[in-house]
């Protein structure tokens, strides 16, 4: 019997992409230089996978002053050409397992989807220092900026699916390293939303967002699929 799904969507920083949380250090920074004193770690839990002034707003929010749109704006800036720079430097690679997780989909007819909570500027230049071609190694890039609403709402997912005519969540699989992530497949209706312990946030907080399942190699993903059908 055909398995049942037609296309996973897939986060990338920490999900497909391995970057040692260089996008959240680099936040971290940018929130602190504005006179802020914020440990990593509460960046990653209240920031990971979220649009990155979504991100900075709920950083800010758990401080006494007042954050006005202007300061998340002048944040965002620095974070930006920060992140620029640090991407034009840095080493950044594929996660364990994402180029052969890839190649298997598209031998099973399984869409290969990246969204991010990046803008599209910076999620393609990720992308071309990875030499990852759309439509080879993957089908198509949806990214915070292509978006009214970002994570958790399901507009990412929906707009993949569009584009694709698929018209059912059910046909679909979220994988990503936050909460938001699984929150952001929840909502889109799809038949798994799966957490994976490869970046940003821990199992506990993974298990805080109810995923369908948690998985700790990209190519755990193979037999789900084939559970689907």
């Amino acid at each position: 019997m055909e398995h049942q799904i037609k296309m996973v969507v897939f986060d990338m920083a920490g999900t497909t992409v391995s970057e040692n949380n260089l996008v959240y250090k680099t936040l971290n920074k940018a929130i602190n230089e504005a006179g802020f004193n914020i440990g990593l770690t509460e960046v990653l839990a209240l920031g990971a996978g979220k649009e990155k002034k979504q991100a900075i707003r709920a950083v800010l929010a758990t401080q006494a002053s007042v954050a006005d749109e202007a300061l998340i704006d002048q944040i965002y800036d620095n974070f930006f050409t920060q992140l620029t720079n640090a991407y034009a430097v840095e080493e950044i690679l594929p996660q364990p397992h994402a180029a052969e997780l890839f190649a298997a989909l598209k031998k099973m007819d399984v869409l290969t989807i990246l969204n991010t909570g990046y803008d599209r500027v910076t999620a393609q230049t990720i992308i071309d220092k990875l030499n990852w071609r759309t439509g080879i190694d993957f089908d198509a890039l949806i990214t915070a900026s292509d978006v009214a609403q970002n994570r958790p709402y399901p507009d990412m997912i929906q707009l993949a699916m569009k584009q694709f005519n698929i018209l059912n969540g059910n046909r679909v699989i979220k994988v990503g390293d936050s909460a938001i992530d699984i929150e952001e497949g929840k909502n889109a209706g799809c038949y798994y939303s799966i957490g994976i312990t490869t970046g940003a946030q821990t199992v506990e907080q993974l298990q805080a967002a109810k995923p369908d399942a948690i998985i700790d190699d990209l190519m755990e993903i193979l037999s789900l699929i084939n559970r689907s059908k």
